[in-house]
């Protein structure tokens, strides 16, 4: 039974979604704050956590902040966190997911949806057979790891199934659309500024030098192509 950390101070809303979430089968642990969400993590249960629903606007720590830390933190970086705007506003969308945030959705959301991007967002977690190696980047497919010169690197869900998804077929060019199916399972409300912040980030944590990437490379008009390295 997945366990769903939901970090939202609007207790009627927050009510409701850990309602909606248990009668799906989850297990729900519930902040108001973000200083109470990362106490939880930090805390005899938060290792049993398996994905944040984190709201942006919160007292004291807000949700940008919330994130960061989540991902700065040396136990479970990689968390796979949803994040909750109440508006599809561009500033807050690319402040979330530059944060780390996996995937955004805006309230008010209905259940299904949500339901479904918190499975997609778990699938990402999952396991894969197969270790590659590229240059010095080495790729555990089976262990979920990734090293670079020998230095392990941690990369939450999103950005982990990105690298897997491209560094699977070197060379092919994968549109932004076909990235947010295959790695997002985004059939519905896509939004490539997801794609392109992930791969952002991606390039910060495995090239040399981010602005000149060798692994992760763009290819204008069309997507994106692991390689030719």
């Amino acid at each position: 039974m997945p366990h769903v950390l939901l970090i939202e101070d609007d207790a009627p809303v927050r009510d409701g979604m850990e309602l909606v979430l248990r009668r799906h089968g989850y297990e729900v642990s519930a902040a108001a704050t973000g200083e109470a969400a990362l106490a939880l993590l930090d805390g005899p249960g938060g290792e049993a956590v398996d994905i944040a629903v984190l709201d942006l606007m919160l007292p004291g720590l807000d949700g940008f902040e919330v994130c960061r830390r989540v991902r700065a933190r040396t136990s479970r970086p990689t968390l796979p966190v949803i994040m909750l705007t109440a508006r599809g506003d561009d500033t807050d969308v690319v402040r979330g997911l530059e944060a780390g945030a996996d995937d955004y959705v805006v309230k008010p959301v209905t259940a299904p949806v949500l339901e479904a991007r918190i499975r997609a967002a778990l699938r990402r977690a999952t396991p894969v057979a197969a270790r590659d190696t590229y240059g010095g980047l080495v790729v555990d497919r089976a262990g979920l790891t990734v090293t670079k010169g020998g230095t392990p690197l941690a990369l939450p869900p999103t950005e982990l199934r990105l690298l897997l998804e491209l560094s699977a077929s070197p060379g092919q060019v994968f549109s932004r659309e076909q990235l947010l199916r295959s790695v997002w399972d985004h059939d519905f409300l896509g939004d490539s500024r997801i794609v392109d912040a992930a791969v952002g980030r991606l390039r910060a944590k495995i090239e040399d030098v981010a602005s000149r990437p060798r692994y992760v490379q763009t290819v204008r008009g069309f997507g994106y192509r692991f390689g030719p390295l």
